[in-house]
């Protein structure tokens, strides 16, 4: 059985169509990010959040956000809202599916 997840994507290009720097700045916000967690998951301490991933989408570095963020931490969902305003980037929302995992 599965579900949908919304997401945002924050993609590395600017509003203005250039390539956002530095490099590693999806890296760097997911990092950030790391200790926002499901209960009770567990994850070792150079683990990404499974909530902020940084991915390659189409060779443009892009971090993608579980929009379940927004309920478990409003102010870490803010965090990362205003990086991608503040820093005048790309974003759109997206839907997967993923498996329900029962206990």
């Amino acid at each position: 059985m599965t579900h949908l997840v919304q997401q945002l994507v924050i993609h590395g290009v600017t509003l203005d169509g250039q390539r956002f720097r530095p490099s590693d700045w999806a890296e760097r916000l997911a990092g950030v990010m790391s200790q926002f967690r499901p209960a009770g998951s567990m994850g070792g301490h150079l683990t990404y959040s499974p909530y902020v991933v940084p991915v390659v989408l189409d060779g443009v570095r892009c971090v993608v956000v579980d929009l379940r963020l927004r309920d478990l931490e409003p102010l870490a969902w803010k965090f990362v809202c205003d990086f991608a305003a503040d820093n005048k980037l790309q974003t759109t929302e997206q839907e997967t599916s993923t498996p329900i995992r029962r206990p």
